[in-house]
């Protein structure tokens, strides 16, 4: 088994996330002793923007000049995608900023939308071609957004993981949540505790 995992958070030792998505991978371990594990921590190496030059060179519409900038944009990019495609399970730690995701993430989920790769179009509308990944998502929020909270309107996070990666074809998204982790300290030990339990109790791929 191969696994993925991605930290995005920029708050270093104190980030909620990365606890969980490190706790996630350690459990898939002990779950497949001999599973290969690639690292990729986009907030400490940010990708590039998604731009109109470099998506024209990733689809083959360009040419950039040798040694030039937009060349290493390109092959990070179609690194990250390559290391997508190879994964059996990607964990993705997934902080809410102001009612989204992280910039830095952002822009990696920008690199794995790409026409024949992980999706296409045909005569029956759009087909997601990554029906054969696992993903977990390694949430922390700081305010509580899930069920029927008053706040659940403001969700453009986990809302947007799964449609993204819903309409890349992935059927099996599953959800670590630590929610509420700025309300008090005795809610975040609440909530932190109980994700990293929910972690534990992943299953085998």
């Amino acid at each position: 088994m191969k696994i993925l995992h991605i930290d995005s958070s920029i708050t270093g030792d104190d980030s909620v996330s990365r606890k969980l998505t490190a706790a996630a991978v350690e459990r898939l371990r002990a779950l497949a002793p001999d599973a290969q594990v690639t690292y990729r921590d986009v907030a400490i190496e940010p990708l590039p923007q998604a731009s109109g030059p470099l998506l024209a060179v990733a689809a083959g519409i360009a040419t950039p000049a040798p040694e030039s900038g937009l060349q290493k944009d390109v092959s990070t990019v179609n690194r990250v995608l390559e290391e997508v495609l190879a994964a059996d399970v990607i964990v993705i730690g997934a902080p809410m900023y102001n009612f989204s995701v992280p910039s830095q993430l952002k822009a990696w989920l920008d690199a794995l939308a790409v026409p024949g790769r992980t999706f296409r179009y045909d005569e029956h509308g759009v087909q997601g071609l990554l029906g054969d990944k696992r993903v977990v998502i390694a949430s922390a929020r700081g305010n509580v957004y899930a069920g029927g909270s008053p706040f659940a309107s403001a969700d453009h996070h986990e809302s947007y993981l799964l449609s993204f990666f819903g309409f890349l074809g992935v059927t099996r998204i599953e959800v670590v949540r630590a929610e509420g982790v700025r309300l008090s300290p005795a809610h975040a030990e609440v909530a932190i505790t109980g994700a990293l339990a929910q972690a534990g109790q992943l299953e085998a791929a």
